[in-house]
């Protein structure tokens, strides 16, 4: 049986990661996290003192210095789940800050670093036989896609998600400026000039602002055997 591509695209803090990893795993595919990629380049940013004081993107020195970066993935024996690294370096708890969340979208939003992540996402799945989840995934990485999701949720009830998953870190976390950070991020995310987070003509719509884990899993795997 021939493996399709899955895209799953949607906002931030709606569960993709998770229902993407979940869905991967349950039909024997390959995961890839193309959020954690812009969030290694934001802390590649960060550590290579390329954020200035105002959260300014050297953008001249980063673009000369994007080949530095190589993004890969590692299944983790603990987790039974892909980690981040980055130049050969697990940085997956790293990356999951809310300094990282803070600057990701802007470096994000930066043609030449959206060209290097889509080169290496679309290097990664050319096989078929993945679940890749991002903002871009199926309109601008996998247009193609055989099966494609857009995931939604309210807004606070996605801060609210991102805030238990800080607090449970042990992370200092305020509610009202996770959700602050997180309509900023739609925001920059919805209107950036290159690739922009929007739905594709032909993707299903996932609100899952009311859905149980199991109705979600449900959902998905019901529509994956729907398409192949």
């Amino acid at each position: 049986m021939k493996k399709i591509t899955i895209a799953i695209d949607g906002h931030s803090s709606c569960g993709k990661s998770t229902m993407a990893k979940d869905l991967a795993r349950e039909i024997g595919y390959i995961y890839i996290d193309s959020g954690a990629m812009y969030r290694c380049c934001t802390l590649f940013c960060m550590e290579q003192g390329l954020i200035n004081a105002d959260g300014s993107i050297q953008t001249d020195e980063l673009e000369r210095r994007m080949p530095e970066i190589h993004v890969s993935f590692q299944l983790n024996p603990e987790t039974g789940r892909p980690d981040a690294y980055l130049n050969g370096e697990n940085v997956e708890k790293r990356i999951r800050t809310m300094e990282v969340s803070s600057h990701v979208s802007p470096v994000a939003a930066l043609p030449f670093v959206r060209a290097a992540m889509t080169a290496q996402q679309q290097e990664m799945g050319s096989k078929g036989g993945i679940v890749m989840d991002g903002r871009d995934i199926g309109t601008a990485v996998f247009p193609n896609a055989e099966l494609k999701i857009f995931v939604t949720a309210s807004d606070e009830i996605r801060a609210q998600r991102r805030y238990d998953e800080l607090v449970a870190k042990g992370e200092e976390a305020n509610f009202d400026d996770v959700l602050a950070n997180l309509r900023e991020r739609d925001r920059i995310d919805s209107t950036r000039a290159v690739a922009p987070l929007r739905q594709a003509p032909d993707a299903l719509v996932l609100d899952n602002s009311h859905l149980t884990i199991p109705e979600q899993k449900q959902w998905l795997i019901d529509r994956f055997k729907e398409r192949i």
